[in-house]
Protein backbone atom coordinates (compact mmCIF):
# COMPACT_ATOMS: atom_id res chain seq x y z
CA UNK A 1 0.00 0.00 0.00
CA UNK A 2 0.65 3.32 -0.61
CA UNK A 3 0.23 6.97 0.66
CA UNK A 4 -1.97 7.31 -2.57
CA UNK A 5 -3.81 4.14 -2.14
CA UNK A 6 -7.81 4.13 -0.70
CA UNK A 7 -8.40 2.55 2.36
CA UNK A 8 -11.17 0.62 2.25
CA UNK A 9 -12.15 -0.83 5.85
CA UNK A 10 -15.30 -2.11 5.13
CA UNK A 11 -15.02 -4.93 2.44
CA UNK A 12 -14.57 -8.29 3.72
CA UNK A 13 -12.75 -10.75 1.50
CA UNK A 14 -12.23 -14.61 2.39
CA UNK A 15 -8.37 -15.59 2.65
CA UNK A 16 -9.05 -18.60 -0.87
CA UNK A 17 -10.18 -15.94 -2.63
CA UNK A 18 -6.99 -13.49 -2.58
CA UNK A 19 -4.85 -17.03 -2.95
CA UNK A 20 -6.76 -17.40 -6.22
CA UNK A 21 -6.02 -13.75 -7.09
CA UNK A 22 -2.40 -14.33 -6.57
CA UNK A 23 -3.24 -18.25 -8.41
CA UNK A 24 -4.51 -16.80 -11.53
CA UNK A 25 -1.74 -14.48 -12.54
CA UNK A 26 0.69 -17.78 -13.01
CA UNK A 27 -1.58 -17.86 -16.36
CA UNK A 28 0.32 -14.86 -17.75
CA UNK A 29 3.23 -15.14 -15.96
CA UNK A 30 4.27 -18.86 -15.20
CA UNK A 31 7.00 -19.05 -13.07
CA UNK A 32 9.17 -21.14 -15.97
CA UNK A 33 9.10 -17.36 -17.28
CA UNK A 34 11.54 -16.74 -14.85
CA UNK A 35 14.29 -18.58 -16.81
CA UNK A 36 15.03 -15.62 -19.15
CA UNK A 37 18.35 -14.26 -21.00
CA UNK A 38 21.13 -12.46 -18.31
CA UNK A 39 21.66 -9.58 -20.54
CA UNK A 40 18.63 -7.57 -21.77
CA UNK A 41 18.50 -4.96 -24.61
CA UNK A 42 18.41 -1.73 -22.39
CA UNK A 43 22.24 -2.48 -21.27
CA UNK A 44 24.73 -0.19 -21.54
CA UNK A 45 28.34 -1.53 -22.35
CA UNK A 46 30.57 -2.41 -19.11
CA UNK A 47 33.12 0.69 -19.40
CA UNK A 48 30.00 3.22 -20.43
CA UNK A 49 28.07 1.79 -16.92
CA UNK A 50 31.45 1.88 -14.91
CA UNK A 51 31.74 6.02 -16.08
CA UNK A 52 28.09 7.31 -15.98
CA UNK A 53 28.25 5.28 -12.03
CA UNK A 54 31.32 7.14 -11.13
CA UNK A 55 29.27 10.57 -12.28
CA UNK A 56 29.00 12.85 -8.81
CA UNK A 57 31.76 11.05 -6.95
CA UNK A 58 34.32 12.58 -5.52
CA UNK A 59 37.32 12.18 -8.68
CA UNK A 60 40.13 11.57 -6.01
CA UNK A 61 38.70 8.13 -4.49
CA UNK A 62 37.59 7.07 -8.20
CA UNK A 63 40.50 5.01 -8.29
CA UNK A 64 39.64 3.16 -4.45
CA UNK A 65 36.24 3.03 -6.08
CA UNK A 66 37.34 1.08 -9.05
CA UNK A 67 40.43 -1.19 -7.46
CA UNK A 68 37.07 -2.45 -5.25
CA UNK A 69 34.93 -3.40 -8.19
CA UNK A 70 37.97 -4.98 -9.78
CA UNK A 71 38.68 -7.39 -6.97
CA UNK A 72 36.43 -10.05 -8.18
CA UNK A 73 33.39 -10.84 -9.98
CA UNK A 74 31.38 -10.73 -6.59
CA UNK A 75 32.44 -7.49 -5.50
CA UNK A 76 32.03 -6.16 -9.10
CA UNK A 77 28.25 -7.19 -8.78
CA UNK A 78 28.23 -5.28 -5.66
CA UNK A 79 28.77 -2.26 -7.35
CA UNK A 80 26.45 -2.86 -10.52
CA UNK A 81 23.39 -2.76 -8.85
CA UNK A 82 21.98 -0.51 -11.68
CA UNK A 83 23.36 -3.03 -14.93
CA UNK A 84 21.51 -5.26 -13.39
CA UNK A 85 18.52 -3.73 -13.05
CA UNK A 86 19.01 -2.39 -16.86
CA UNK A 87 19.27 -6.33 -17.72
CA UNK A 88 16.15 -6.83 -15.67
CA UNK A 89 13.63 -4.29 -16.64
CA UNK A 90 11.36 -5.80 -19.40
CA UNK A 91 11.37 -9.16 -18.10
CA UNK A 92 8.81 -11.65 -16.89
CA UNK A 93 6.85 -10.59 -13.82
CA UNK A 94 3.95 -11.47 -12.07
CA UNK A 95 2.56 -7.92 -11.46
CA UNK A 96 2.93 -8.01 -7.97
CA UNK A 97 4.97 -4.98 -6.72
CA UNK A 98 6.88 -5.23 -3.28
CA UNK A 99 9.16 -2.64 -1.54
CA UNK A 100 12.37 -3.92 -2.92
CA UNK A 101 16.03 -3.80 -1.00
CA UNK A 102 16.77 -2.99 -4.30
CA UNK A 103 20.27 -4.37 -3.88
CA UNK A 104 19.43 -7.60 -2.18
CA UNK A 105 23.01 -9.47 -2.83
CA UNK A 106 24.33 -12.23 -0.09
CA UNK A 107 26.24 -9.66 1.58
CA UNK A 108 23.80 -7.08 2.41
CA UNK A 109 21.89 -9.23 4.76
CA UNK A 110 23.51 -8.29 8.56
CA UNK A 111 23.34 -8.49 12.19
CA UNK A 112 22.30 -5.28 13.81
CA UNK A 113 20.44 -4.86 17.53
CA UNK A 114 17.03 -3.89 18.37
CA UNK A 115 16.21 -1.16 20.70
CA UNK A 116 16.28 -3.77 23.66
CA UNK A 117 19.63 -5.20 22.36
CA UNK A 118 18.49 -8.13 20.95
CA UNK A 119 20.86 -9.14 18.11
CA UNK A 120 18.81 -9.87 14.89
CA UNK A 121 19.85 -10.53 11.12
CA UNK A 122 17.46 -8.87 8.06
CA UNK A 123 18.34 -7.01 4.94
CA UNK A 124 20.88 -3.83 5.72
CA UNK A 125 21.58 -1.87 3.08
CA UNK A 126 18.74 0.72 1.50
CA UNK A 127 20.86 2.69 -0.86
CA UNK A 128 18.36 1.67 -4.13
CA UNK A 129 14.97 0.93 -1.95
CA UNK A 130 12.00 1.33 -4.24
CA UNK A 131 8.94 0.21 -5.02
CA UNK A 132 9.30 -2.68 -8.13
CA UNK A 133 8.78 -6.05 -8.84
CA UNK A 134 9.73 -8.90 -5.53
CA UNK A 135 11.56 -11.13 -8.40
CA UNK A 136 14.40 -8.54 -8.78
CA UNK A 137 15.21 -9.13 -5.72
CA UNK A 138 14.97 -12.72 -5.33
CA UNK A 139 16.96 -12.73 -8.70
CA UNK A 140 19.76 -10.77 -7.37
CA UNK A 141 20.28 -12.73 -4.12
CA UNK A 142 20.11 -16.25 -6.05
CA UNK A 143 22.78 -14.68 -8.70
CA UNK A 144 24.87 -13.32 -5.85
CA UNK A 145 24.59 -16.38 -4.06
CA UNK A 146 26.45 -18.69 -6.60
CA UNK A 147 29.05 -15.32 -6.93
CA UNK A 148 30.19 -15.70 -3.14
CA UNK A 149 30.05 -19.70 -4.18
CA UNK A 150 32.37 -19.92 -6.97
CA UNK A 151 34.48 -16.74 -5.12
CA UNK A 152 34.80 -19.06 -1.86
CA UNK A 153 35.64 -22.51 -4.31
CA UNK A 154 32.33 -24.15 -3.76
CA UNK A 155 30.96 -26.09 -6.39
CA UNK A 156 28.79 -25.29 -9.07
CA UNK A 157 25.88 -27.83 -8.26
CA UNK A 158 26.08 -26.48 -4.67
CA UNK A 159 26.34 -23.15 -6.18
CA UNK A 160 23.25 -23.83 -8.14
CA UNK A 161 21.86 -25.75 -4.72
CA UNK A 162 22.00 -22.58 -2.80
CA UNK A 163 20.27 -20.41 -4.91
CA UNK A 164 17.31 -22.86 -5.78
CA UNK A 165 17.08 -23.56 -2.02
CA UNK A 166 16.82 -19.68 -1.46
CA UNK A 167 13.58 -19.47 -3.38
CA UNK A 168 12.35 -22.43 -2.15
CA UNK A 169 12.88 -20.53 0.90
CA UNK A 170 11.34 -17.80 0.08
CA UNK A 171 8.16 -20.05 -1.44
CA UNK A 172 7.47 -21.75 2.20
CA UNK A 173 8.58 -18.45 4.27
CA UNK A 174 5.66 -16.99 2.46
CA UNK A 175 3.55 -19.69 2.45
CA UNK A 176 3.83 -19.43 6.51
CA UNK A 177 3.34 -15.81 6.50
CA UNK A 178 0.28 -16.51 4.37
CA UNK A 179 -1.53 -18.13 7.47
CA UNK A 180 -0.22 -16.40 10.28
CA UNK A 181 -2.51 -13.37 12.07
CA UNK A 182 -1.55 -10.35 10.42
CA UNK A 183 -0.37 -8.82 13.50
CA UNK A 184 2.13 -12.01 14.24
CA UNK A 185 3.68 -12.36 10.51
CA UNK A 186 4.34 -8.15 10.75
CA UNK A 187 6.05 -8.70 14.03
CA UNK A 188 7.84 -11.49 13.00
CA UNK A 189 11.30 -11.03 14.15
CA UNK A 190 14.36 -12.84 12.46
CA UNK A 191 16.43 -13.64 15.16
CA UNK A 192 18.49 -16.86 16.02
CA UNK A 193 14.96 -18.75 15.98
CA UNK A 194 14.90 -17.88 12.09
CA UNK A 195 17.65 -20.07 11.74
CA UNK A 196 15.30 -22.68 12.60
CA UNK A 197 12.50 -21.57 10.23
CA UNK A 198 14.30 -21.65 7.41
CA UNK A 199 16.28 -24.54 7.85
CA UNK A 200 19.60 -23.21 8.46
CA UNK A 201 20.83 -25.23 11.54
CA UNK A 202 24.63 -25.49 9.64
CA UNK A 203 24.60 -21.33 10.21
CA UNK A 204 23.95 -21.41 13.94
CA UNK A 205 27.96 -21.39 14.86
CA UNK A 206 28.30 -18.60 12.71
CA UNK A 207 25.59 -16.61 13.65
CA UNK A 208 26.15 -16.80 17.31
CA UNK A 209 30.14 -15.65 16.33
CA UNK A 210 28.82 -13.05 14.10
CA UNK A 211 26.58 -12.46 17.27
CA UNK A 212 28.66 -12.01 19.93
CA UNK A 213 31.54 -9.84 17.84
CA UNK A 214 28.15 -7.52 17.13
CA UNK A 215 27.18 -6.93 20.42
CA UNK A 216 30.94 -5.60 20.99
CA UNK A 217 30.45 -3.19 18.22
CA UNK A 218 29.13 -0.24 19.76
CA UNK A 219 30.09 3.51 19.34
CA UNK A 220 32.43 3.20 23.28
CA UNK A 221 34.35 0.77 21.22
CA UNK A 222 34.88 3.07 18.22
CA UNK A 223 36.12 5.96 20.77
CA UNK A 224 38.40 3.53 22.19
CA UNK A 225 40.00 2.40 18.83
CA UNK A 226 39.70 5.78 16.43
CA UNK A 227 39.74 8.58 18.69
CA UNK A 228 41.70 10.24 21.68
CA UNK A 229 40.93 13.35 24.05
CA UNK A 230 41.67 16.70 23.91
CA UNK A 231 41.38 19.58 26.06
CA UNK A 232 38.73 21.65 24.98
CA UNK A 233 39.61 25.75 25.15
CA UNK A 234 35.69 26.88 24.91
CA UNK A 235 34.33 24.73 27.35
CA UNK A 236 37.34 23.88 29.73
CA UNK A 237 35.84 19.73 29.23
CA UNK A 238 37.67 16.89 27.97
CA UNK A 239 36.75 16.25 24.39
CA UNK A 240 37.05 13.56 21.71
CA UNK A 241 38.28 13.47 18.23
CA UNK A 242 38.79 11.31 15.89
CA UNK A 243 42.12 9.63 14.69
CA UNK A 244 42.92 10.25 11.04
CA UNK A 245 44.00 7.05 8.92
CA UNK A 246 43.78 8.57 5.36
CA UNK A 247 42.13 7.88 3.12
CA UNK A 248 39.51 6.22 4.89
CA UNK A 249 39.21 8.79 7.64
CA UNK A 250 39.86 12.39 7.31
CA UNK A 251 38.87 15.30 9.38
CA UNK A 252 37.40 18.30 7.23
CA UNK A 253 37.68 21.66 7.13
CA UNK A 254 35.17 24.07 9.91
CA UNK A 255 33.05 25.29 7.19
CA UNK A 256 32.34 21.60 5.82
CA UNK A 257 32.02 20.90 9.93
CA UNK A 258 29.15 23.44 10.43
CA UNK A 259 27.38 22.45 7.51
CA UNK A 260 27.17 18.52 8.98
CA UNK A 261 26.21 19.88 12.61
CA UNK A 262 23.56 22.15 10.63
CA UNK A 263 22.37 19.10 9.00
CA UNK A 264 22.31 17.22 12.40
CA UNK A 265 20.14 19.84 13.99
CA UNK A 266 18.16 19.65 11.61
CA UNK A 267 17.79 16.22 10.66
CA UNK A 268 16.17 15.81 14.61
CA UNK A 269 12.37 16.38 13.18
CA UNK A 270 12.76 13.56 10.78
CA UNK A 271 12.94 11.29 13.57
CA UNK A 272 9.79 9.63 15.28
CA UNK A 273 8.53 11.85 17.83
CA UNK A 274 9.35 9.85 21.28
CA UNK A 275 13.59 9.89 20.08
CA UNK A 276 13.38 13.41 19.11
CA UNK A 277 14.45 14.13 22.95
CA UNK A 278 16.80 11.87 23.12
CA UNK A 279 19.25 12.82 20.73
CA UNK A 280 18.80 16.65 21.61
CA UNK A 281 20.63 15.52 24.73
CA UNK A 282 23.91 14.96 23.30
CA UNK A 283 26.33 17.33 22.18
CA UNK A 284 28.70 17.42 18.95
CA UNK A 285 32.49 17.05 19.53
CA UNK A 286 34.36 16.39 16.36
CA UNK A 287 33.20 15.30 12.56
CA UNK A 288 35.22 13.78 9.71
CA UNK A 289 34.93 12.34 6.36
CA UNK A 290 34.75 8.44 5.96
CA UNK A 291 34.73 6.05 2.80
CA UNK A 292 32.51 3.27 3.15
CA UNK A 293 31.04 0.15 1.41
CA UNK A 294 31.84 -1.19 -2.28
CA UNK A 295 29.09 0.96 -4.05
CA UNK A 296 29.34 3.67 -2.13
CA UNK A 297 33.46 4.47 -2.68
CA UNK A 298 33.17 8.24 -4.03
CA UNK A 299 29.99 9.32 -2.03
CA UNK A 300 29.76 11.85 0.80
CA UNK A 301 30.05 10.70 3.70
CA UNK A 302 30.47 11.60 7.15
CA UNK A 303 31.01 10.50 10.82
CA UNK A 304 30.51 12.44 13.34
CA UNK A 305 31.50 12.16 17.15
CA UNK A 306 28.77 13.12 19.92
CA UNK A 307 29.32 13.35 23.82
CA UNK A 308 26.29 12.22 25.80
CA UNK A 309 25.76 11.46 29.86
CA UNK A 310 29.04 11.56 31.57
CA UNK A 311 31.92 9.36 29.53
CA UNK A 312 29.09 8.02 26.63
CA UNK A 313 29.59 8.79 23.82
CA UNK A 314 27.34 8.22 20.20
CA UNK A 315 28.63 8.27 16.45
CA UNK A 316 26.38 8.72 13.82
CA UNK A 317 26.92 8.22 10.38
CA UNK A 318 25.56 10.54 7.56
CA UNK A 319 25.50 9.06 3.84
CA UNK A 320 25.35 10.86 0.74
CA UNK A 321 21.48 9.87 -0.52
CA UNK A 322 21.61 9.24 -4.51
CA UNK A 323 19.46 8.18 -6.66
CA UNK A 324 18.25 4.77 -6.50
CA UNK A 325 20.16 2.96 -9.48
CA UNK A 326 16.70 0.70 -10.44
CA UNK A 327 14.95 4.19 -10.86
CA UNK A 328 15.38 4.83 -14.57
CA UNK A 329 13.87 0.98 -15.47
CA UNK A 330 10.92 1.50 -13.17
CA UNK A 331 7.89 3.23 -13.87
CA UNK A 332 7.40 5.87 -10.89
CA UNK A 333 7.56 9.19 -9.84
CA UNK A 334 10.34 11.45 -9.15
CA UNK A 335 12.15 11.25 -5.49
CA UNK A 336 11.46 14.69 -3.30
CA UNK A 337 14.11 13.50 -0.88
CA UNK A 338 16.71 10.75 -1.98
CA UNK A 339 17.31 10.51 2.25
CA UNK A 340 13.82 10.16 2.92
CA UNK A 341 13.05 7.58 0.25
CA UNK A 342 15.53 5.24 1.89
CA UNK A 343 14.32 6.22 5.27
CA UNK A 344 10.90 5.13 4.23
CA UNK A 345 11.66 1.94 2.65
CA UNK A 346 14.14 0.60 5.81
CA UNK A 347 11.11 1.46 8.26
CA UNK A 348 8.77 -0.61 5.95
CA UNK A 349 10.89 -3.66 5.13
CA UNK A 350 12.91 -3.69 8.19
CA UNK A 351 11.54 -5.60 11.20
CA UNK A 352 13.17 -3.59 13.45
CA UNK A 353 14.92 0.38 12.56
CA UNK A 354 17.68 1.68 14.04
CA UNK A 355 15.84 3.76 16.56
CA UNK A 356 18.24 7.47 15.46
CA UNK A 357 17.46 7.03 11.51
CA UNK A 358 16.46 9.37 9.90
CA UNK A 359 17.30 12.11 6.55
CA UNK A 360 18.73 15.24 6.24
CA UNK A 361 20.26 18.19 3.90
CA UNK A 362 23.82 19.33 3.97
CA UNK A 363 24.52 21.98 1.42
CA UNK A 364 21.86 20.82 -0.91
CA UNK A 365 22.96 17.22 -0.79
CA UNK A 366 20.58 14.34 0.62
CA UNK A 367 21.92 12.17 3.18
CA UNK A 368 20.81 9.57 6.01
CA UNK A 369 21.40 9.75 8.81
CA UNK A 370 22.00 6.50 11.46
CA UNK A 371 24.01 5.23 14.30
CA UNK A 372 27.45 4.02 12.85
CA UNK A 373 28.30 0.29 12.94
CA UNK A 374 25.96 0.24 16.76
CA UNK A 375 25.65 -3.43 17.57
CA UNK A 376 26.42 -4.76 14.00
CA UNK A 377 27.62 -7.71 12.46
CA UNK A 378 27.57 -9.87 9.55
CA UNK A 379 28.48 -13.43 7.80
CA UNK A 380 30.90 -13.85 5.21
CA UNK A 381 28.98 -15.19 2.36
CA UNK A 382 32.13 -15.80 0.39
CA UNK A 383 33.52 -18.10 3.05
CA UNK A 384 31.17 -20.90 3.70
CA UNK A 385 31.74 -23.75 2.58
CA UNK A 386 28.91 -25.82 0.15
CA UNK A 387 27.18 -27.07 3.47
CA UNK A 388 26.65 -23.04 5.14
CA UNK A 389 26.27 -21.72 1.81
CA UNK A 390 23.21 -23.63 1.25
CA UNK A 391 21.68 -22.63 4.57
CA UNK A 392 22.99 -18.75 4.23
CA UNK A 393 20.99 -19.07 0.77
CA UNK A 394 18.02 -20.82 3.26
CA UNK A 395 18.37 -17.94 5.30
CA UNK A 396 18.43 -15.18 3.12
CA UNK A 397 15.46 -16.10 1.07
CA UNK A 398 13.91 -16.54 4.29
CA UNK A 399 14.38 -12.86 5.37
CA UNK A 400 13.93 -11.81 1.99
CA UNK A 401 10.10 -13.52 2.07
CA UNK A 402 9.21 -11.61 5.51
CA UNK A 403 10.57 -8.30 4.09
CA UNK A 404 8.64 -8.47 1.51
CA UNK A 405 5.15 -9.89 3.04
CA UNK A 406 5.84 -6.34 4.61
CA UNK A 407 4.36 -4.65 1.30
CA UNK A 408 2.82 -7.56 -0.44
CA UNK A 409 -0.07 -9.68 1.29
CA UNK A 410 1.64 -12.61 1.43
CA UNK A 411 -1.82 -14.71 0.71
CA UNK A 412 -1.73 -13.13 -2.85
CA UNK A 413 2.61 -13.61 -3.28
CA UNK A 414 1.38 -17.12 -2.06
CA UNK A 415 -1.19 -17.87 -4.28
CA UNK A 416 1.28 -17.02 -7.11
CA UNK A 417 4.39 -19.03 -6.01
CA UNK A 418 2.60 -22.37 -5.25
CA UNK A 419 3.57 -25.48 -3.92
CA UNK A 420 5.54 -26.53 -6.82
CA UNK A 421 9.62 -26.31 -7.80
CA UNK A 422 9.27 -25.07 -11.59
CA UNK A 423 10.39 -21.09 -10.24
CA UNK A 424 13.60 -22.72 -7.32
CA UNK A 425 14.77 -24.14 -11.13
CA UNK A 426 13.78 -21.21 -13.16
CA UNK A 427 16.12 -18.83 -11.12
CA UNK A 428 18.62 -21.12 -10.24
CA UNK A 429 19.35 -21.66 -13.91
CA UNK A 430 18.71 -18.11 -14.35
CA UNK A 431 21.22 -17.19 -11.35
CA UNK A 432 23.83 -19.37 -13.08
CA UNK A 433 23.50 -17.69 -16.29
CA UNK A 434 23.53 -14.10 -14.56
CA UNK A 435 27.05 -14.83 -12.62
CA UNK A 436 28.75 -16.01 -16.06
CA UNK A 437 27.86 -12.61 -17.37
CA UNK A 438 28.98 -10.90 -13.63
CA UNK A 439 32.00 -12.67 -14.75
CA UNK A 440 32.23 -11.30 -18.21
CA UNK A 441 31.67 -8.14 -17.31
CA UNK A 442 34.29 -8.47 -14.70
CA UNK A 443 36.68 -9.63 -17.08
CA UNK A 444 36.14 -6.68 -19.52
CA UNK A 445 36.54 -4.02 -16.57
CA UNK A 446 39.96 -5.90 -16.16
CA UNK A 447 40.93 -5.06 -19.96
CA UNK A 448 39.56 -1.62 -19.31
CA UNK A 449 41.71 -1.25 -16.03
CA UNK A 450 44.87 -3.05 -18.07
CA UNK A 451 44.51 -0.33 -21.40
CA UNK A 452 44.47 2.63 -18.81
CA UNK A 453 40.95 3.35 -19.04
CA UNK A 454 39.97 3.81 -15.68
CA UNK A 455 43.09 4.52 -12.87
CA UNK A 456 43.27 2.28 -9.60
CA UNK A 457 44.75 2.58 -6.18
CA UNK A 458 44.84 -0.20 -4.10
CA UNK A 459 44.19 0.84 -0.03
Amino acid sequence: MTTNDVVDLRSAVSPEDVYARGKALREATPPTAHDHPAAGPRRPGVVDFVEASNEGRLAELLPLRIAKMTASPFAFFRGAAGLMAADLAGTPASGLTAQLCGDAHAANFGLYGTPEGEIVMDINDFDETLPGPWEWDLKRLCASLVLAGREGGVGEKDCLDAAEDAVKSYRRIVRELAEMPFMRSWNALPNASALNRAKADELIDDFEKAAAKARKNTSAKIARKRAQEYDDEATGLRRLKFIEDPPIRTHVDESTAQHIIDGLESYVDTLRESRRNLITRYSVSDVAFRVVGTGSVGRRSYIALLHGNGDEVLVLQLKEACQSALEPFLDIGSTEHEGRRIVHGARLVQAETDILLGWTTIEGRPFIVRQFRNLKGDIDPTSLDSDHLDDYGRLAGALLARAHARSIDPRLLAGYLAEDTDLDEAIGRYAVRYADQTEADHAELLTAVKNGRFPIEEL
